[in-house]
């Protein structure tokens, strides 16, 4: 299986320092985006504090992105290499910091309301149950918790006050400054230390999702043991490994580059990897994959793919990466956050003004109601659900060997209502093999076989690979035709001991006008059997017919029926093969419809009409001929183990194993992280809906706000979370 390498290299990534929330990303997009050409050519991955400015953009030099990142009140570093260690430690160094101005706005609190007390002889005056003057030496004890509170708010505050760009954090600091102005220390000090006990704990939760996600896909053994041509073993790191060495493997070790086995026998756990529940036996010829836990035998792996090119590295760097194709319900939420927060803010502007000088209302009271408006206007707990319940899904998918390409492709799955399947290598095993061979014309098997051979090797089409493999099996040696030309969707030509010969189906041959009444009837009794007829002539005459049968999948029966059980409505199977083979296996299967005899052209016409029937249809194949229907199809699934390079490149889904039975579980998967996403979005709304009608019956207060805030983000967080644990189950 080959994952795509996605264009990374002439990208230019920076870890923003500060950038824990998805409100602080709409903060960077409004300074960043100028300098490079606008917010299209920028992504950001929330979890790991990275951003990304794509190729295309305008070519700002790092110095002046990294300025722009400094006039938000963040801090940018470029990004290294080795940011996945570093990052940690700078995760840690933030969390210390924020840790310790929280602690220090805490105590000067409680300092403060001990010196209140003191000074007026009672301790429920001190907490603001009876009310008193509150003294200077108490005041400034507040303002240093004010100022501890707000330590990391302020520049941000500040940036979003020079801008006209209200945000979370100057709402905040407005509220705090408001509480001082009309007297209320006690309540600015507590939004000021519950807000930074807030971004404590988001910080801290969003390193949790971060180290969760690392974790699940941080697999690959740090030493390879390498054996030189003297046989002598060393240990080195697998960045140093060049493609084509020779590395050692013993049992109960994970495999630390992908490769072929070339010594030995043992069965290798590869869920980390593909997700299937069952150790795969590995002998010599056989493909291991890096991050994979060899069995009980050593084996011996001739490397076939650098470090960083290898499956896992493809997986780790498309989950990273991911992210940036936003998922509906997020683009939504994003879309609400920008209009939200100023709504809310010109609300809290008609509370403060409008009672007084409509009602006669007194204006203190309606102030105070205005500032509990304007905490409650941070949207963070609704914006940061939705990018960490993606992320989550995006993990626990690639551990049961489902791999999807971005977050817009997270829901799709659960909208499908027909699903279109290609037939070899997808309903079937791909791995067809020859069961019959009839001459024509005078010549020998051996005659036929060698034409065939010398046309099909070096195609890469299961039914060529299949011929080539019995071919050679009967001793019969290779010498591929001169000047072969594939006949696109029909089959191959060439020059073989200076004459042209032809190979294809059955259609080609009608085509051809060659065919007998004799030949059609047997080339359909063959086809009825369910098998696949290979014909093979020149410009004068057939030269016979080999016949190949490729096994269904065990498995496949149950799994449409599974995909029928979650509402699929329509499943058909759009195939190239012939029309009688293609119905045969169909009735095995209980297939609804069968489209035979496509052209590449043909499938995306079929894909076509039922996108226009069924609006959300999902097609599933492994094949070049494949791609375009993929690339057409609302979901393109390609079979990722034996699936060709431009199948898997074009789809935005692909099985690491070719097990249809993680369809159904990725339709499940798909509903379970929509659900947790509604759910979140609900919650987080209800939550502020509740507050605003607590503000105007007047029994909202500020520190109530900001804490039912900050239990919401931490709610809908680890509700999102819990995707992580999603079982192939």
């Amino acid at each position: 299986m080959t994952i795509p390498h996605q264009e990374t290299v002439r990208s230019r990534q920076f870890r923003i320092h500060g950038m824990d929330c998805a409100e602080e990303v709409t903060v960077l997009k409004n300074e960043v985006g100028p300098v490079v050409g606008g917010v299209e050519y920028l992504t950001f991955d929330v979890l790991r504090s990275r951003m990304t400015v794509l190729p295309s953009a305008v070519k700002a030099n790092a110095n002046e992105i990294l300025a722009a990142v400094a006039r938000t009140g963040m801090r940018a570093d470029v990004w290294q290499d080795d940011e996945a260690s570093n990052g940690e430690v700078v995760a840690g160094q933030l969390l210390s910091g924020r840790l310790l101005t929280t602690s220090i706005s805490g105590l000067a609190i409680v300092a403060a309301i001990l010196t209140h007390a003191a000074s007026v002889g009672s301790l429920q005056a001190g907490l603001g149950i009876v009310e008193s003057t509150v003294p200077w030496t108490a005041r400034l004890l507040y303002l240093v918790a004010v100022i501890a509170g707000g330590w990391y708010v302020a520049p941000k505050a500040w940036h979003a006050l020079s801008r006209l760009r209200p945000d979370m954090n100057l709402l905040m600091l407005v509220a705090v400054l408001g509480a001082m102005r009309i007297g209320e220390w006690f309540e600015a000090a507590a939004v000021a230390l519950l807000f930074s006990v807030s971004l404590l704990l988001e910080s801290w939760s969003v390193g949790r999702a971060r180290r969760a996600v690392a974790a699940l896909l941080d697999l690959t053994p740090p030493t390879v043991r390498l054996r030189g041509d003297n046989g002598k073993e060393t240990s080195t790191s697998p960045d140093e490994v060049d493609v084509g060495a020779t590395f050692i493997v013993k049992p109960g070790e994970r495999i630390p580059l992908d490769g072929e086995v070339v010594e030995g026998r043992s069965d290798v756990n590869q869920a980390p990897i593909t997700g299937e529940s069952v150790p795969v036996s590995k002998e010599p010829g056989a493909t291991v994959f890096a991050g994979t836990i060899n069995g009980d035998g050593a084996i011996v792996v001739r490397s076939t793919k650098s470090a960083g090119q290898t499956t896992l590295a493809g997986i780790i760097r498309m989950v990273g990466e991911a992210h940036s194709r936003k998922a509906p319900s997020e683009q939504w939420v994003e879309s609400f956050a920008r209009y939200y927060t100023p709504a809310v803010m010109v609300l809290a502007l008609l509370v403060f003004f409008l009672p007084p000088l409509l009602l006669g209302q007194p204006w203190e009271r309606w102030f105070y109601s205005a500032l509990v408006l304007l905490v409650i206007a941070c949207p963070c707990a609704l914006v940061i659900s939705t990018p960490v319940s993606i992320v989550a899904s995006l993990a626990a998918a690639a551990r049961n060997g489902v791999l999807i390409k971005g977050g817009v492709f997270v829901e799709a799955p659960s909208r499908l209502k027909a699903i279109a399947l290609d037939k070899t290598g997808t309903l079937t095993e791909g791995k067809p093999s020859v069961v019959e061979v009839v001459p024509l014309s005078g010549h020998t098997e051996q005659e036929l076989l060698e034409r065939a051979l010398a046309l099909e090797l070096r195609s890469e089409h299961p039914l060529a690979r299949a011929i080539v493999r019995h071919a050679q099996g009967l001793g019969i040696a290779p010498s591929p035709a001169d000047d072969a030309q594939i006949i696109q969707g029909k089959g191959v030509s060439g020059h073989f001991n200076g004459r042209l010969f032809w190979l294809g189906s059955h259609r080609y041959l009608e085509e051809r006008e060659q065919e007998t009444p004799e030949m059609h009837e047997r080339l359909n009794e063959l086809a009825g059997s369910g098998r696949s007829v290979v014909v093979v002539g020149n410009d004068s005459h057939v030269c016979g017919f080999i016949a190949l049968t490729d096994e269904v999948r065990p498995t496949v029966r149950d799994t449409l029926q599974a995909l029928r059980e979650r509402g699929i409505e329509h499943l058909i199977m759009l195939t190239g093969d012939n029309a009688p083979t293609a119905n045969a296996v169909a009735e095995r299967i209980g297939i609804d419809e069968v489209r035979a005899e496509l052209l590449p052209e043909d499938k995306i016409s079929a894909i076509e009409e039922l996108v226009a029937r069924y609006e959300a249809v999902a097609m599933i194949g492994d094949g070049v001929n494949d791609a375009p229907a993929l690339a057409r199809a609302t979901i393109g699934i390609a079979m990722g183990a034996a699936g060709t390079d431009a199948a898997i490149e074009t789809a935005d889904i692909a099985l690491m194993t070719d097990d249809l039975s993680r369809l159904p579980w990725l339709v499940q998967h798909s509903r379970r992280t929509l659900a947790i996403i509604r759910q979140n979005i609900a919650f987080s709304l209800a939550i502020k809906l509740l507050f605003v009608a607590l503000t105007f019956a007047g029994t909202a207060s500020l520190w109530a706000a900001i804490a039912a805030d900050m239990g919401a983000s931490l709610l809908v967080i680890f509700n999102g979370l819990r995707l992580l644990n999603a079982s192939s189950r």
